[in-house]
């Protein structure tokens, strides 16, 4: 694949990042798909399997420290074997993580450099609020620009009742409802699939984002499976995060279908996806109301009144409690990546020294 490096989404902020390192004879690719270690790197003369350096690899203390998916990396490269050398990566504009599922407190990068995230929920039997919620509470974290797209539109009994639900949990968040099927609404996602742009695609199995992808792409460049027989819900197609450059628009990247949606530092998102709450918790009477036995609770009120669910409420308290328990753990974790950093260069002083 060769491709006009702007079609990459290079701009002057990336050039500007990169020009000492292509002084020094590196060049700067973006990459478009990882392997278990293994990274594809789009450049503007080939597409290469890159390996980061050992250095780079010595260096690193968390998985944020390697490269992911959207990434613009720092080369030395080898043309006529197909392979580069990753040496860096140049500064995120923006990230979209979770908490990697299980038990294990640490972050997973789902794509890096976005613009816009299309936060994609079907308008079928699979049609969930409460996930969209925690979707965009990570979407605003990421930097990007949320966009909601309601798929499978065809599949929709009631297309105003839902966009209700939707409006409800997304405050002033653009709202696209389409159909891959009939081709209903897709032309509007092109106003932000423009060149340059990157554009993720992101929400659970079998919502449909293949399928879109392939309307917006033209052509078939993503398999599609039928969804399941009586739940509605989608078989998993994608199962790595790869980025798709379209000629003469912009990148779109794919997601696996996620099972599991852990929150990774979301704390200050949620003034922004829970406006509502927030906003009635400012004329409780007490500042520091829990909302729960307090009098004069302006939340408490709201939800007897009908002005605000109870399950938009019992959301917002299950998110607080797994960010404050993701903040505990987080904590003891760094204390231990402290100790482990101290320990690193003290092995390399002694090195330095023995020599």
């Amino acid at each position: 694949m060769t491709l006009n490096i702007r079609a990459l989404g290079w701009n002057q902020e990336v050039e500007e990042q990169a020009q000492s390192y292509v002084n020094e004879g590196y060049t700067i690719g973006r990459i478009s798909s990882e392997y278990k270690g293994m990274y594809k790197v789009i450049t503007e003369a080939a597409e290469l399997i890159g390996e980061v350096s050992g250095k780079m690899k010595f260096m690193a203390n968390e998985r944020q420290d390697f490269p992911a998916v959207g990434d613009w990396v720092v080369l030395s490269v080898r043309l006529e074997e197909g392979k580069a050398t990753i040496h860096g990566i140049l500064p995120r504009k923006s990230k979209f993580s979770r908490k990697v599922a299980g038990v294990t407190t640490e972050e997973q990068i789902v794509a890096t450099n976005i613009d816009t995230v299309f936060l994609v929920q079907s308008l079928n039997n699979d049609f969930n609020p409460r996930r969209l919620e925690r979707y965009l509470l990570m979407a605003w974290e990421s930097g990007a620009n949320p966009v909601i797209v309601l798929s499978k539109q065809d599949l929709c009994e009631d297309l105003e009742e839902q966009l209700r639900e939707v409006e409800n949990v997304a405050f002033g968040i653009p709202i696209h409802a389409v159909s891959a099927m009939e081709g209903t609404g897709i032309d509007a996602l092109y106003d932000y699939v423009k060149p340059g742009q990157t554009v993720a695609l992101l929400g659970s199995s079998g919502v449909g984002k293949s399928s879109l992808i392939n309307k917006l792409v033209g052509k078939n460049v993503m398999e599609v499976k039928d969804v399941r027989e009586g739940d509605d819900r989608g078989r998993h197609t994608t199962t790595h995060r790869e980025l798709i450059p379209i000629p003469d628009r912009g990148i779109l990247i794919d997601t696996p279908g996620m099972r599991e949606l852990q929150l990774w530092e979301s704390e200050e998102s949620i003034q922004h996806s829970f406006e509502d709450v927030i906003s009635l918790a400012d004329q409780c009477k007490f500042r520091d109301c829990t909302h729960h036995q307090e009098p004069d609770c302006a939340v408490k009120e709201a939800v007897e009144n009908g002005a605000l669910k109870q399950e938009r409420l019992d959301s917002f308290f299950k998110l607080q409690r797994e960010l404050e328990y993701l903040e505990r753990k987080a904590d003891k974790k760094a204390q231990l990546q402290e100790k482990e950093r101290w320990k690193k260069i003290a092995g390399d002083r002694t090195r330095v020294h023995r020599r």
